[in-house]
């Protein structure tokens, strides 16, 4: 009993609220990221493309993409769908990998000439889905019910 005294003294002595040195603090981060990057995505970006515009079809032509409606399709589906499997943590590596391509389509060849205040964004949201990649959706997620016992 006194050495679990003993850890529970010292980890409160580094860490002023146990919210945050909690073991299950990093899924909350992640769920709250997911919730917050997935949303914004698929609301503010993804619904309005869906179905693509004529002129996002030909930016992507004018891109020099083979199937320009395909990948006029691809990028807008990456951004909404893409958006909500994120936030609800659903095949959340795939649909990363298909926003941070996207993402970084729009920061290295759509904004190339802009300043980076204009690109920002797009850095951003390529950055976030690329931690996503990496890190998974974490405990409290779809994938972790279905897929990751």
């Amino acid at each position: 009993m006194k050495k679990s005294k003993t850890k529970t003294k010292e980890k409160s002595k580094y860490c002023p609220s146990n919210l945050f040195c909690h073991e299950k603090s990093p899924d909350i981060g992640l769920l709250l990221a997911r919730l917050t990057i997935g949303l914004t995505m698929a609301l503010t970006h993804g619904w309005g493309k869906i179905p693509p515009s004529d002129g996002l079809v030909a930016g992507v032509t004018g891109m020099g993409f083979p199937l320009p409606g395909f990948f006029a399709w691809a990028a807008s589906l990456s951004e909404f769908a893409g958006g909500i499997l994120i936030a609800v943590g659903l095949c959340t590596r795939p649909a990363a990998f298909f926003m941070a391509f996207t993402m970084g389509v729009a920061f290295f060849v759509v904004h190339s000439a802009d300043p980076f205040q204009t690109k920002e964004l797009a850095f951003l949201y390529m950055n976030f889905a690329v931690l996503f990649m990496f890190t998974g959706a974490g405990r409290y997620s779809l994938d972790k019910k279905f897929c990751c016992k």
